[in-house]
């Protein structure tokens, strides 16, 4: 079965880390921009971060640069979405998405189809 899954959610006070996983299974990572979007109770879905299959390009949301760093491995077909200085306007349900032949702006900025949605992995951000 071909899946995207999250993992390494949870409940961090302000100010702290969080490294979310997004895992592959049924298909390879190697030649899809991979994308973490979010998307907080009663607000549209946002963009946080993009990478390119070769890891060459990113692209980071404006509210999240300087933050969050955006990594993968193909090899254990994984990308990772390091979240430091964390604020509770981070606090939302985090999805990973997968799209072929795109760039990474477009994948994180435009309304475009995914190839492949994960089910998300909640963050909260609070004291």
């Amino acid at each position: 079965q071909e899946q995207l899954v999250e993992s390494g959610g949870g409940l961090v006070q302000p100010g702290g880390s969080l490294r979310l996983s997004c895992a592959a299974s049924g298909f390879t990572l190697d030649y899809f921009a991979i994308g973490w979007f979010r998307q907080a109770p009663g607000k549209e879905r946002e963009g946080v971060s993009c990478i390119s299959p070769s890891e060459g390009t990113t692209y980071y949301a404006d509210s999240v640069k300087g933050r969050f760093t955006i990594s993968r491995d193909n090899a254990k077909n994984t990308v990772y979405l390091q979240m430091n200085s964390l604020k509770s306007e981070d606090t939302a349900a985090y999805y990973c998405a997968a799209l072929g032949l795109t760039t990474v702006q477009a994948m994180c900025v435009t309304p475009v189809p995914m190839d492949y949605w994960g089910k998300g992995t909640l963050v909260t951000v609070s004291s």
